[in-house]
């Protein structure tokens, strides 16, 4: 029987999906307030040692809280809600689609090694015009349309996206966030202790030491990572240097939203930026590019293609709106940077054929080569450039810088084969999320993580669960199959067959849904979720009686629980029936009161966002 759509969502037995989920955990916490003082703190030197206990304590708390909320699939499907109604959707399937292909690219195994603590990468393009991107700490990228359109190339956009999985990958979010708590709970006691400054220069001086000491240092980081994601991925590996050219050009001359545009020579009180000088972003990508080429190629004047300083060509300006003179440098680099990283010799660029040369990986080098006609010139570059290898030493350098890189992923994956059971159990919870979105692929994806961890707690439940990841992705024999392994394996578990039932129920069976769930009510007749399920199969069956017998059974067991409709609600405790719609009206009486302050506040952030703007332009002028 063809599954009915959206039934796989229906799981509202599971007690994982009655958890409330923390609107504003990804907007940014608010500052900590400090810790109390004892009488204690009152000498200086206590004050100081009380200060780096205090900032200690919260920075293992922080990182604790951010890491544990990263890894929760829940929290990343709220990560894109909380996008797409802040920032909308993009609505130009171009631009869709070119994120969507350079990310597939991008998470392919080969290219990176997700730790165990973490989640798969999950995309977005919204409809922001502002030039950015950004990961949250749950692995969601969010892509603003407006970096799609002002980055021209596949391999800039590549290079932003590798920059932004890096920051995923390391965990970058969480540090900060945790050094943030940390810095500002050690500050606050110190300043208890010693009342050097008022509390508005404690925010201000934990705001730059935020800015400056903790993320900073994690925007080269992830500078490197991308460079090496797009690499690997095929990218030309200029991309980066290109992006950060693109980039200065646009910030410089096109950018006309206060929130892009700051003026260099703008003095400031304290300056808060958080990210590198874009320039000196651009120089340290161009070094990586040299390094990748193993030595050989480098970029004079943001301008000259250089082959061991011997220049080959120049890039040219070509853009209609600005000078893209070092963006197209610096992509011309990076081909010609792919072909000495990948070819061992002069012979394997295929230089000596007859007519002119072309080569699939370096399509802007061979075009350029054949319209200036630098063939020749090329070719006794490049044979000189391999000539001199072994007395400069640069291709061992790069293999050994290789063969490093290869060894730290090798150690990477071993980790990951070597999860223990506490994160097992959380892939295990987070594939059975990932069904409950409907996302089968990430399902299997987390499940046989779980599966081939060597801490795996639970191998039955796991296959039970992977079962019902089968069945959304509506491969049903291959789902009872394994469903039924599970439930041989430990027919103690209640949650073995009431995956099983949820398999016959996607499928359409509810007669064989409903035998499960009875199985689940009499391996363990404390457990509600077991009579619950039976009870929304036996409505669904259109036998209200039996429904209403096990829903009582629900609220005995679990009298807070939100999963019993209103109409059995009201016939089973009219009392408790009273009180829900009270919430309930309570709640949308909130709701709306915190509206109309929305609203009020975007009102007069956006008459303060004009005037800035008004300022700008007229200091502009």
């Amino acid at each position: 029987m063809k599954m009915r759509e959206g039934m796989f969502l229906q799981s509202s037995w599971r007690k994982k999906l009655a958890r409330a989920i923390a609107a504003a955990v990804f907007a940014g916490a608010a500052a900590a307030a400090p810790l109390p003082v004892a009488e204690a703190a009152s000498g200086t030197g206590w004050g100081i040692a009380a200060s780096a206990l205090s900032g200690f304590l919260a920075y293992k708390s922080g990182l604790s809280m951010m890491l544990d909320i990263g890894n929760n699939a829940h929290y990343q499907q709220q990560s894109l809600w909380q996008d797409k109604k802040a920032n909308g959707t993009d609505g130009n399937a171009r631009d869709v689609a070119i994120i969507d292909g350079i990310m597939t690219r991008l998470t392919q195994p080969d290219v990176f090694v997700l730790p165990a603590d973490a989640l798969p990468f999950s995309w977005h393009v919204n409809d922001s015009a502002l030039f950015n991107a950004a990961c949250y700490p749950t692995d969601y990228i969010s892509v603003n349309r407006g970096l799609v359109r002002i980055l021209g190339h596949e391999a800039e956009i590549a290079a932003v996206l590798g920059h932004e999985m890096t920051h995923g990958i390391e965990h970058h979010s969480a540090e900060v966030y945790a050094k943030t708590m940390a810095a500002y709970y050690g500050l606050s006691l110190l300043n208890m202790a010693t009342g050097v400054m008022d509390w508005q220069q404690l925010q201000k001086l934990t705001a730059y030491s935020s800015a400056k000491l903790f993320t900073l240092p994690t925007e080269y980081a992830a500078d490197a990572g991308g460079f090496q994601l797009a690499a690997r991925a095929g990218f030309n590996p200029g991309g980066g240097a290109a992006a950060m050219a693109r980039m200065t050009a646009y910030l410089k001359d096109e950018s006309r939203d206060f929130r892009e545009y700051q003026d260099p020579k703008e003095k400031t009180d304290v300056n808060y930026n958080d990210h590198p000088d874009t320039e000196l972003r651009e120089a340290r990508l161009m070094k990586m590019l040299t390094d990748y080429s193993a030595g050989h190629v480098t970029v004079e004047a943001r301008k000259d293609v250089c082959i061991d300083g011997t220049r080959l060509l120049s890039g040219a300006f070509t853009a209609e709106t600005y000078d893209d003179t070092a963006e197209n440098a610096y992509l011309l680099a990076g081909e010609l940077g792919r072909l000495f990283h990948d070819c061992r010799t002069a012979e394997a660029w295929g230089l000596g054929a007859a007519g002119d040369w072309e080569n699939a990986k370096a399509p802007l080098l061979t075009a350029a080569v054949r319209q200036q006609g630098l063939k020749d010139t090329l070719r006794t570059l490049v044979t000189a450039a391999y000539a001199g290898e072994e007395k400069s030493g640069a291709r061992k350098k790069l293999d050994a810088a290789e063969a490093k890189e290869h060894a730290a992923l090798a150690k990477a994956y071993d980790a990951v084969l070597a999860a223990n059971a506490k994160q097992a159990k959380r892939m295990r919870m987070n594939s059975d999320i990932y069904s409950d979105l409907g996302d089968s692929r990430k399902a299997l994806w987390m499940i046989d993580r779980a599966l081939a961890a060597k801490g795996l707690d639970d191998h039955a439940e796991s296959l039970g669960i992977r079962g019902r990841a089968l069945a959304v992705a509506g491969d049903f024999d291959g789902a009872l199959q394994t469903a039924d392994a599970a439930c041989a394996e430990d027919p103690k578990n209640v949650y073995n067959f009431l995956n099983r039932a949820d398999i016959y129920w996607m499928k359409g069976d509810l007669a064989a849904a409903i035998s499960d769930a009875s199985q689940a009510v009499a391996a363990d007749e404390k457990n509600a979720d077991g009579y619950l399920m039976r009870a929304i199969l036996t409505d669904e069956a259109g036998d209200c009686d039996g429904a209403l017998v096990d829903y009582q059974k629900v609220h005995e067991l679990a009298p807070a629980s939100e999963c019993i409709p209103d109409e059995y609600l009201k016939e089973i405790d009219a009392k408790a029936y009273d009180a829900r719609v009270k919430k309930r009206e309570e709640a949308a009486k909130a709701a709306a009161e915190a509206k109309k302050t929305e609203a009020q506040k975007s009102t007069s952030e956006s008459a303060e966002k004009a005037q800035k703007t008004t300022e700008k332009e007229q200091k502009r002028t």
